[in-house]
């Protein structure tokens, strides 16, 4: 790939996961119903109950694309066999914007996918890259789990869904920074 080309296409890398994260934060802001406490993220997805579920679906489809152009381009030449996990980030993402609460049991499928590649891509990422980063996120992200699991903390699934999120999100961002920068230590 060109080299030029390849710095650019790592822009949807930081593109992709800022504009889910300004998504999700307009869809909070105008839903003074969400709680952290008591909600899903997906709950601001739900096309029959929630007004910003066009805003927040089409953040998460509009990420999800853009994050798979990143894996087939310049992250495919940084981290191949991570990239193909990225790809299915990348698309069951896609799945849970298209597939809302609305469409009930598919849409709990899709979500779990969704978060269990997070943890794959992780892993992917620590054996090929020995990322610490990515140790971090799969560490944190895991924990948020488990501890939610076992009612060690009374929340909405609302943050687990965040805490596990976000630091895949930081890693992703910074290998794009890292390569549209020209660097390619990770």
């Amino acid at each position: 790939m060109h080299e030029l080309s390849e710095r650019y296409y790592s822009l949807s890398g930081i593109l992709g996961p800022l504009i889910a994260l300004v998504c999700i934060a307009a869809a909070i802001i105008l839903s003074p119903w969400f709680s952290w406490g008591n909600n899903a993220l997906s709950d601001l997805g739900h096309s029959v109950n929630s007004d910003v579920a066009p805003l927040f679906n089409f953040g998460l489809l509009l990420c999800g694309f853009l994050v798979i152009f990143y894996s087939l381009t310049s992250f495919k030449s940084h981290a191949k066999y991570t990239s193909y996990f990225l790809v299915t980030v990348g698309l069951t993402l896609q799945l849970v914007g298209t597939f809302d609460e609305v469409y009930g049991s598919l849409h709990f499928l899709v979500s779990v996918l969704f978060f269990v590649s997070l943890c794959f891509v992780s892993v992917s990422y620590i054996i090929e890259k020995r990322s610490v980063l990515a140790v971090a996120a799969l560490i944190i992200g895991l924990a948020s789990w488990i501890l939610y699991g076992l009612d060690v903390y009374q929340t909405g699934i609302a943050v687990p869904e965040a805490i596990s999120s976000i630091p895949v999100v930081v890693w992703v961002v910074l290998s794009a920074v890292r390569l549209f920068l020209g660097e390619s230590k990770s």
